[in-house]
């Protein structure tokens, strides 16, 4: 059976396999001379959360297919209704991963970096807090469900938007 051919010109992606930072960036610039910035920010799998280094030897990321999708895309169209962006593109694993491994991609371009920067931080910001994923993390203490944190909804409350998550 042939794998299925990932398709480069989506804004949204939700994958068990690994991304390319540089084969995504190109694919968004996709020879935009109007790009003067690009912006991405790569999320990875930690070793730790409060314990000591190596106390995380897993995470496991579920979703809800469809609605995960949809609400990562309505993302994306309220950054481009805020910000003077070009595109978008969101990458985000699912599955087993362990420490070390990629877990999320967002990466936007811009005619200028300030504009870049500040799409790239709101989408973070939206993803963490807003898009349908659940976590659940592998420790010798055993797993456990990773909750949404108060920081995560202070960072989304300065873009304007409640989200009582924590």
């Amino acid at each position: 059976m042939q794998p299925t051919p990932i398709d480069m010109t989506a804004r949204v992606r939700i994958q068990l396999a690994d991304f390319d930072l540089g084969l995504e960036v190109a694919h968004l610039r996709a020879q935009d001379g109007r790009v003067g910035a690009v912006c991405s920010f790569v999320g990875t799998v930690r070793d730790r959360t409060a314990g000591e280094p190596g106390d995380i030897s897993s995470m496991e990321l579920e979703h809800y297919p469809g609605m995960t999708e949809k609400s990562i895309e309505a993302m994306i169209d309220a950054a481009h209704q805020r910000f003077d962006i070009f595109g978008a593109r969101v990458i985000h694993r699912v599955g087993l991963l362990l420490p070390l491994d990629h877990i999320v991609l967002v990466a936007v371009t811009s005619a200028h970096r300030g504009e870049s920067f500040a799409a790239c931080e709101f989408l973070m910001d939206y993803l963490k807090t807003q898009a349908p994923f659940w976590k659940k993390e592998q420790s010798q203490a055993g797993a456990r469900w990773v909750d949404a944190r108060v920081s995560d909804d202070a960072a989304l409350a300065k873009w304007g938007i409640v989200a009582n998550n924590a």
